[in-house]
């Protein structure tokens, strides 16, 4: 897509909205300049939104490759965004055009809501009658107008709410969901120590996107959302509700509020309402908190990072490949897909779930919002609003944990537990992994004891990374003692090949002939069936905001290079994305074979950036992505070569990557994945019930749940071998090495960017995808 033809190819990248800006924003307009730099186009930014657009002059500005440096960790938008009354008439649509026409430009991107992507349609489909009144008016000449015959529209959705319909998530939502589950944090340890009641209200107007998997993050006994209000009768089921999670010995409620949360009436829901009823009815100490604007602030997280740069480079690819017949399109993501969709149809879906809402239609609202937000709402109601069974199924399914401990383990487990005891299942808790089962170190877990596990971090059971192959005897042993009749296997690469080793062994134990299902937590997200491992997001996070810390450093002493290792092992996932997120210069994998050239052109690279005004540099090296090249080799190397130009500084990241508390992605993904394990092992349980006993012996018994592409889907373990490297524990296809180029095109290397998988506008209905985030 880089040929001489495209110096006539202008582009302009604005933000807009009417209320706010997001934290993502800015990876955004980065990503948006510096690929359309790279296609050789020139690239303008308009400050201050549509009315930049309308008063011309210096609000429309050339950008430069530097004029984005050190805006990822911003939050907002560094070119401004407001609201504009002249857009909104013909005229000032009128002068917006002849100030792009007077440039040449024929290209707009625009963040922003569905009310600013739907202004932007607008002004494209009136864009030739625009035209032709400049042209009557004498303000622009025929020639000029011939040569801006048409307008190409793409947009990119920024809403903390996530409520535009067509895309998983939109840029500012993680971000914000970051914000509020800090706050969650805080205020549930205070609420604990007093036995409190806490009513949180957050942000969400006509979406309850963020009320939905805040709740579900930090294990609320309540939410109310304006897309599906509460039965007649909800203040006597809610406070029964309460006072039975106070009877069971929970020392603390949580009730999250979106602010547009309404009855079937169509009244409004408050939190103050709340709190008189719970403070009236049941007498206990409640307290409201009301986020507001702290929720649209701040750091943007590392996935709103990755999602704006992924958006922003497919925004420029689809404007290069705009032709007069094009619709506008909006860039999004399904699954860990960049897709682009015709804004209308998205705009139209999203005023359709208003619509619904308002007609009481609200299973359709549901369904409307899309599969990841009807998925979340199913595994809350399921966990939340469920009494467990008086009738038990005589089923006892044990949960371990194996391998290194990571974030959102524990939320996993707490959403198996409550989803077994919901089934009826008797549930056990195996400590210490294989070994545990081994020595017997098993003892049943309950409903309240698992209460408040979604925020820890590490691993409640305790965890080790030894396999079953020499213990299979004492294993068997005492499944047949337990009598446990199916196995609930959370880690990282470790669990995967013990899974494998159970299923092997089921020749020669027939008590290991059970239902067992692995779940995929590591944050080096190198387990084979899935795209994403619990755990890896709150590695992601800490490593980027160690990064940027760093790069403030760097800013500061000038002509500085960080040298930072991180974890995975063989698996160059975390050094990659963070490589994203945090605008590194390059990142070593083990995936991607490098030698004493590419180390030479990168120190070569970073010469000639200390000549421009960003005067330091950033190099990820994933631990084991060469045994000779290592991290002090590269720090040794960087500091002979940079002599007289700049200086070297390493950092080691370690165990670090490792703790922490869970991000909010950690949390929901640990819980629909525990939730979804033990409902599949229910069924799995039936298929394989024979005789009065369980046998399950065929290859579909014993699955990894993942995440591929756009769904969680369970994959026989023996069916992922072929796709394995047992050697380097990685799985030998993973789908983010095709964004690695982009790491490259944004730190200014020429490089080749593959645009054979971009997408060709999909519709609505084809689209929707399972998990969200």
């Amino acid at each position: 897509s880089r040929d001489a033809g495209n110096t006539d190819f202008l582009l302009c990248v604005s933000t807009q909205n009417a209320w706010s800006c997001f934290p993502g924003m800015n990876a955004a307009v980065r990503a948006t300049v510096r690929v359309g730099l790279y296609t050789g186009a020139k690239v303008y930014f308009v400050h201050e939104g549509y009315q930049g657009l309308v008063d011309g002059a210096d609000n429309i500005r050339l950008a430069t490759w530097e004029s984005v440096s050190m805006m990822l960790q911003l939050g907002g938008t560094v070119i401004g965004s407001a609201r504009s009354k002249d857009f909104r008439t013909r005229e000032g649509r009128m002068k917006a055009a002849g100030n792009l026409v007077k440039l040449g430009i024929t290209n707009l991107c625009v963040i922003g809501g569905d009310g600013s992507l739907t202004g932007a349609n607008e002004f494209r489909t009136e864009w030739s009658g625009l035209l032709a009144d400049l042209v009557k008016a004498g303000k622009i000449t025929n020639e000029e107008a011939k040569k801006s015959s048409h307008l190409n529209i793409v947009g990119m959705v920024g809403s903390i709410d996530n409520d535009f319909c067509g895309t998983d998530m939109t840029i500012g939502t993680d971000s914000a969901l970051h914000r509020i589950i800090e706050v969650v944090d805080a205020i549930t340890t205070t609420a604990q120590s007093h036995q409190r009641t806490f009513i949180l209200e957050v942000m969400g107007r006509h979406c309850g996107y963020l009320a939905l998997v805040t709740a579900q993050a930090c294990g609320a006994d309540w939410v109310f959302i304006p897309e599906m209000p509460p039965d007649e009768g909800w203040e006597d089921h809610l406070c029964r509700r309460l006072a039975n999670q106070r009877a069971r010995g929970s020392r603390l409620n949580v009730i999250i509020v979106a602010e547009g949360a309404m009855s079937r009436a169509g009244q409004p829901i408050t939190s103050e309402q709340i709190k008189k009823l719970v403070t009236d009815r049941l007498g206990f100490d409640t307290r409201t908190t009301v986020l507001g604007h702290v929720q649209r602030g701040g750091t943007p997280s590392a996935f709103d990072r990755i999602l704006g740069s992924r958006m922003g480079v497919e925004a420029v690819m689809a404007l290069l490949e705009a032709t007069p017949d094009t619709p506008a399109c909006v860039v999004s993501l399904s699954g860990n897909l960049a897709v682009r969709l015709p804004l209308m149809e998205c705009v139209q879906v999203t005023k359709d779930v208003t619509a619904a809402m308002s007609q009481g239609r609200f299973d359709e609202a549901i369904k409307l919002r899309g599969k990841s937000f009807e998925n979340n709402w199913n595994t809350y109601k399921l966990l939340a609003h469920i009494n467990p069974p008086d009738v038990k199924s005589n089923i006892n399914v044990a949960l371990l944990n194996i391998g290194a401990p990571c974030a959102g383990m524990n939320a996993a487990v707490r959403s198996a537990v409550r989803m077994g005891i919901i089934q009826g299942h008797n549930m056990l808790a195996v400590h210490d992994g294989f070994d545990g089962l081994a020595e017997g170190q098993i003892e049943p877990i309950t409903w309240t004891s698992v209460s408040g596990w979604t925020g820890k971090g590490g691993s409640m059971l305790g965890t080790k990374r030894t396999l079953p192959g020499k213990l299979l005897e004492e294993i068997s042993q005492n499944i047949a003692k337990f009598n446990i009749h199916a196995l609930v296997i959370i880690g990282g690469f470790e669990a995967y090949v013990g899974g494998l080793e159970l299923v092997q062994a089921r020749e020669k134990y027939e008590e290991i002939c059970i239902p067992i299902v692995v779940i995929p937590a590591t944050v080096s997200n190198n387990v084979p069936g899935s795209d994403f491992s619990i755990g890896a997001d709150t590695a992601l996070n800490t490593i980027t905001s160690t990064c940027d810390r760093i790069k403030q450093s760097a800013a500061g002493t000038k002509r500085r290079v960080f040298i930072v290792e991180t974890m995975g092992g063989y698996c160059g996932y975390l050094a990659t994305m963070a490589g994203l997120a945090a605008g590194a210069d390059a990142a070593y994998i083990f995936e991607e074979k490098f030698g004493i050239r590419d180390l030479e052109t990168n120190v070569e690279h970073l010469v000639e950036k200390m000549k421009t005004t960003v005067k330091r540099g950033l190099i990820l090296r994933n631990e084991s992505c060469n045994s000779n090249y290592t991290t002090d080799f590269i720090f040794n190397l960087y500091s002979e070569e940079g002599k007289g130009i700049f200086d070297c500084r390493k950092n080691v990241l370690g165990h670090m990557q490792q703790g922490g508390t869970p991000t909010p992605f950690d949390r929901n993904f640990g819980t629909k994945m525990g939730a979804k394990s033990v409902l599949w092992l229910t069924e799995k349980l039936k298929e394989c019930y024979r005789h009065g006993r369980i046998f399950a012996n065929t290859p579909d018994s014993a699955c990894v749940l993942g995440m591929k592409k756009r769904a969680l889907t369970f994959q026989p373990l023996a069916d992922l071998k072929s796709d394995t490297d047992f050697e380097h524990r990685i799985p030998k296809s993973q789908w983010w090495l095709k964004i690695r180029p982009i790491m490259k095109i944004l730190a200014k290397y020429d490089i080749k960017l593959d645009t054979s998988e971009h997408a060709d506008i999909e519709h609505v209905i084809k689209k929707r995808g399972p998990l969200g985030k």
